[in-house]
């Protein structure tokens, strides 16, 4: 078991805890059995029918054997290549209609896995970046994280829920009035740290494999620049509907969160950069040369 797979363990485990520690305060020891219950048939429900849930929230298109557009037969073709080398089996594709450069994996395990790029990233990315950013989605998926993240959204999203239903209880519960209202506050507060903390550990993860599977931490490094740039600069609103998937992204498609603190569900996307340099044993700044503001598109 890696360190980072440790981790994680400990993390959901404490986020686990702290579910059925808000059902032990409302009604003690079966209460705190009923929250183990309830979790675990939400996390039943979210592992079987994670995918095409996400895929439905953000409009994706699956990418057929007839399609007509060259780029998108290429997207298609490269993915497939890309799971070949990494030895997994290849996942379904999606396009998803939006003009900001992003992209996610989805699904319960590499058998019934799902990868899914906007039309902004295959048209804003020159072919190798595309390829890049696929590789980063794989290697999600390789390590079964699209299972993790489904398994903390789950859990982070029932913790807000029970510790809003408190406020029912009101003072009749262990926790008396005052008690209430600090675990409404603080309880999801506590299950968005554990769920952005795993988010951001995974990623690097998934960076570090995911250049291995494609063989060029530049064309990573590149993408995740350009993301970056533009998704700051346009508007992905399926993603705004959906706040709660945009963990799932190779970077944040809600605007304005650039830091790499203790609320931001990815790392900062310099910090990845310098990594993914350093894996190519790279000396200039990613910013310089090609890819500045003023590089080539694709």
């Amino acid at each position: 078991m890696t360190g980072n797979t440790l981790r994680t363990f400990f993390l959901l485990a404490g986020m686990t805890a702290l579910f059925m520690g808000i059902g032990f305060i409302l009604g003690g020891a079966g209460g705190a059995l009923i929250a183990l219950v309830v979790a675990a048939g939400m996390n039943l429900f979210a592992w079987w029918n994670s995918a095409d849930a996400v895929l439905r929230m953000h409009g994706a298109r699956e990418i057929r054997v007839d399609e007509r557009d060259p780029r998108l037969r290429q997207y298609a073709s490269d993915v497939k290549a890309l799971a070949f080398k990494a030895q997994m089996p290849e996942p379904r594709i999606y396009v998803i209609e939006t003009d900001q450069p992003n992209a996610f994996a989805t699904g319960r395990d590499p058998q019934h896995a799902a990868v899914a790029a906007t039309t902004g990233l295959i048209n804003r990315l020159n072919r190798e970046e595309v390829q890049g950013v696929m590789a980063h989605e794989l290697a999600h998926v390789k390590n079964r994280d699209t299972l993790t993240m489904t398994v903390t959204a789950t859990l982070a999203g029932a913790i807000g829920m029970l510790a809003n239903f408190a406020l029912f209880f009101g003072g009749n519960n262990r926790a008396g009035l005052l008690g209430t209202i600090a675990l409404m506050i603080f309880a999801p507060m506590a299950a968005m740290l554990v769920q952005s903390a795993i988010s951001r550990s995974r990623e690097y993860e998934a960076d570090r494999i995911g250049a291995e599977i494609h063989g060029n931490p530049m064309a990573l490094a590149s993408a995740l620049e350009k993301i970056e740039r533009s998704a700051r600069q346009t508007v992905n609103e399926q993603a705004e509907r959906n706040p709660a998937t945009a963990h799932m992204f190779i970077i944040n498609p809600l605007n304005g969160q650039r830091m790499d603190n203790l609320f931001s569900t990815h790392p900062d996307t310099a910090n990845r950069i310098d990594q993914l340099r350093k894996m190519a044993g790279a000396a200039a700044p990613v910013r310089s040369g090609p890819w500045g503001p003023r590089g080539p598109w694709g």
